[in-house]
């Protein structure tokens, strides 16, 4: 096992994949809230899937790589110091 950190199109492939899923699964409650003879309480519940789910996909999509440990990492710096990805050019 290793530390270093999948590459950036490892990360992306993986993050697109999710969000792949994530609104097929939207698009799956979508159609069946409307072509489903269900009872209320099911559509509804097909219909917050169809609502909720892009917001989960999209803060999934943009959430920070995990460590090892499941926490996010943030890199070696300290709370002063600002991150490299968010340095400007020139500075």
């Amino acid at each position: 096992m290793t530390d270093a950190q999948p590459s950036l199109s490892d990360d992306i492939g993986k993050r697109e994949k999710s969000y792949f899923i994530k609104m097929g699964i939207r698009l799956l409650c979508l159609i069946l809230a409307f072509t489903v003879p269900a009872p209320m309480p099911v559509r509804l519940l097909l219909f917050a899937g169809a609502i909720f789910l892009p917001y989960v996909a999209v803060i999934g999509a943009n959430a920070p790589p995990r460590g090892p440990s499941g926490a996010p990492d943030l890199g070696d710096y300290t709370q002063s110091e600002i991150p490299l990805h968010r340095r400007e050019i020139g500075s």
